[in-house]
């Protein structure tokens, strides 16, 4: 089995850290998958990031442990899932946006009432919902939490980058990781940039 992470991986930048998650694996539970999709927001000048105008958002980095899950409600429909990211360069966020599913598929697709395994995690709303992952994680560290852990990538991977999806402000940055080639992220890639990892 490859080793777990620990908290010094979350100890840098959250660019650093979303293309370092591409191809770790989450296990949560008795469901688990491997991370295909990321995206970094920052604390600072990224008007697209919850730090930008919310005090709370900034008040939770000064106050949580690198690690801490940051779990909000987006457009009121889906939860989304971010790791926090300080101690580095930067501080800021990393949204798991998708999953190639690795266990528990039958109680993922139970959950998503799907039985496509390329709609069970592709995209940040629906592997929250075939994880169960909702507000009552907000604010947990993530070290704490007895069944979930994330695992290092067996291998070296392709990366690629591209913008960020559904984004009016800072879109042009190019902060979005995905698996190179991945069946399961939720959108495709719109231009290449390989980067060996």
């Amino acid at each position: 089995m490859n080793a777990q992470i620990d908290r010094a991986f979350f100890e840098t930048d959250p660019l650093t850290c979303a293309q370092s998650l591409i191809g770790c694996e989450l296990v949560w539970g008795t469901t688990a998958g491997r991370i295909v999709e990321t995206e970094a927001y920052a604390e600072h000048h990224d008007q697209a990031s919850h730090t930008f105008l919310r005090r709370g958002a900034r008040e939770f980095i000064k106050m949580k442990p690198a690690g801490t899950l940051y779990v909000y409600l987006n457009y009121g429909v889906h939860w989304l899932l971010n790791f926090l990211v300080k101690g580095g360069s930067a501080n800021g966020f990393v949204l798991i946006r998708a999953l190639e599913p690795t266990d528990g598929r039958a109680l993922m697709r139970q959950r998503r009432a799907t039985s496509e395994d390329r709609n069970l995690c592709s995209g940040p709303g629906k592997l929250t919902q075939a994880l169960a992952i909702n507000w009552s994680f907000h604010g947990r560290d993530f070290f704490q939490i007895t069944d979930a852990r994330l695992l290092h990538r067996r291998q070296q991977v392709s990366v690629e980058v591209d913008r960020r999806v559904g984004i009016t402000k800072s879109a042009e940055l190019d902060w979005r990781f995905l698996l190179a080639s991945s069946n399961f992220v939720s959108i495709p890639k719109r231009k290449t940039r390989l980067r060996a990892n």
